[in-house]
């Protein structure tokens, strides 16, 4: 199975960038989506052999997800059942026979570290969510974490220590994510690799790879050996995020 999660910076706005070139060019199973920003009514788009599952943000043109996938699930969910988190669109969970794919959109902290307070409340019950179903069967989870967890994970790490997305609260809670049972495939499988899944528009920050990698899939640690490889498709365009790729063994 082949699953692609991807920050799309507003789904309509990359439709113009070339979005259904590349998703016939990857022909994934699923394909997630995070910021979608568009709401059903504005929504035209269509793929044959794929069911499309979206959930908006109550805010007009703000967060949302979006999940394309020609593998029918076992049941489909929206939110983590708490009213605090669930106005925004961030969580899609997907129940297939062997697991659930949770689609997320973590919220960012702000320029201002005005929400730190919020987001660690959103991790601790988000953590919960999660080890729930984990109960049930394995757990992959895929999207924009909004924090790019260690220093190699960040072009500038010292100049941005203390910054949204790379403060030592935000980091210290995908630490405790992962030791709860959850392995990072892509440092998984490339422990040394320096790659980025996100660049600020300021600067030529993408020309010059000055990136953070922000977007994981993360998986239950007893199926990391369902994993066949987690990658970064960094030349691909179409938003200040790029797309990254799970192929796993799993049904």
């Amino acid at each position: 199975m082949k699953i692609i999660s991807w920050n799309v910076a507003g789904f309509r706005a990359c439709l113009k960038k070339g979005f259904d070139e590349f998703f016939d060019k990857e022909n994934a199973d699923i394909y997630c989506l995070q910021e979608s920003k568009v709401l059903e009514d504005q929504f035209s788009y269509n793929k044959e052999g794929y069911d499309m599952y979206l959930y908006p943000a109550e805010k007009k043109g703000y967060s949302g997800t979006l999940v394309f996938t020609r593998i029918k699930p076992l049941n489909v969910s929206y939110g983590i059942n708490i009213d605090e988190h669930d106005h925004e669109g961030r969580v899609i969970t997907l129940e297939f026979n062997d697991f659930y794919l949770v689609n997320v959109y973590v919220p960012n902290v702000k320029r201002d570290l005005s929400r730190l307070e919020y987001r660690m409340k959103w991790e601790d019950d988000f953590k919960q969510y999660l080890k729930h179903l984990e109960e049930k069967k394995t757990v992959i989870v895929c999207g924009d974490f909004n924090v790019a967890h260690n220093e190699i994970d960040i072009k500038n790490a010292k100049a941005n220590i203390g910054n949204a997305g790379f403060t030592y609260e935000e980091r210290d809670k995908f630490t405790k994510l992962l030791e709860s049972g959850f392995i990072d495939t892509f440092r998984y499988f490339h422990e040394t690799e320096e790659k980025y899944s996100w660049w600020s528009y300021m600067g030529k920050a993408r020309e010059k790879n000055i990136g953070w990698r922000i977007d994981y899939f993360i998986i239950s640690k007893s199926s990391i050996n369902n994993v066949v490889d987690s990658t970064i498709l960094n030349d691909v365009m179409g938003s200040d995020h790029c797309p990254i790729c799970l192929e796993v063994n799993l049904k």
